[in-house]
């Protein structure tokens, strides 16, 4: 029982000491990140549309359906705001090994051992970090959220949008989406800003690099995009280094 306790011990301690390299150091809940985003975030009604739709949104998180949406399966979701990690958690969270493997501390009260989101959430203090990270955090109707799942972002020729005037796309064969125009830009420089902070967690293959860089070129940063990444830089302590060099 000892052992077994300081090898937990050992762990945590270690998980802990794995901060990021210019990312989010200082709040570990992802609970509070998703408050901090609507209440100190988006504090007015002029800030509170939704990233992919444009759609908006009250301080309730009741979502104004726009002019020719249309979801035929998460139907209650659509009108209701969730917050979005553009950066999915299972693609940065599968690096850490406790979610890929568990860990000593991750058992239940029957003695039965998990791994996944939970087990990294429980163990790991680096990705608590990353899974709260204001920056790549936004706040999406739960129609869009629930398509993204953990899809990686590309683009998607030969698939049509499921949600009429709003033109998200996915492919839930092959495991991918396509953003909106009006999103690119922002899955882009979010994407970019997570490689950049998290090296040892999250990398973009060369395919994904040309992508974001693209992207990046052809839908600049917004004074919105900016004036959002003071707020958080304010909240969260750590600038956006992606957001720094083209908010000058």
């Amino acid at each position: 029982m000892i052992k077994n306790l300081q090898v937990a011990l050992v762990v945590l301690m270690a998980s802990t000491a794995a901060y990021a390299d210019g990312g989010n150091t200082t709040n570990q809940s992802f609970d509070k990140a998703k408050s901090l985003l609507l209440k100190k975030v988006y504090r007015s009604d002029s800030d509170r549309q939704t990233v992919y739709c444009g759609a908006q949104f009250n301080n309730r998180k009741k979502v104004t359906l726009q002019p020719g949406y249309e979801n035929s399966v998460w139907r209650n979701r659509a009108k209701k705001v969730e917050i979005e990690h553009i950066v999915a958690a299972e693609n940065f969270g599968r690096s850490f090994p406790e979610w890929r493997d568990g860990s000593v501390l991750c058992v239940d009260k029957h003695g039965k051992k998990y791994k996944g989101r939970k087990c990294a959430t429980k163990a790991s203090a680096q990705y608590r970090y990353m899974q709260a990270d204001l920056y790549n955090l936004w706040p999406a109707q739960g129609s869009i959220n629930a398509a993204h799942s953990n899809y990686r972002w590309a683009m998607l020729t030969n698939i049509d949008t499921r949600f009429g005037s709003c033109n998200f796309k996915y492919d839930s064969k092959a495991n991918l989406a396509e953003p909106t125009d009006r999103a690119k830009g922002i899955v882009a420089r979010s994407a970019m800003y997570m490689a950049s902070v998290y090296p040892k967690h999250y990398r973009l293959s060369k395919q994904q690099d040309r992508l974001f860089a693209s992207w990046d070129k052809q839908y600049p940063v917004t004074k919105w995009e900016c004036e959002r990444a003071e707020r958080i830089a304010t909240l969260q302590g750590n600038v956006n280094p992606i957001l720094a060099a083209r908010c000058k």
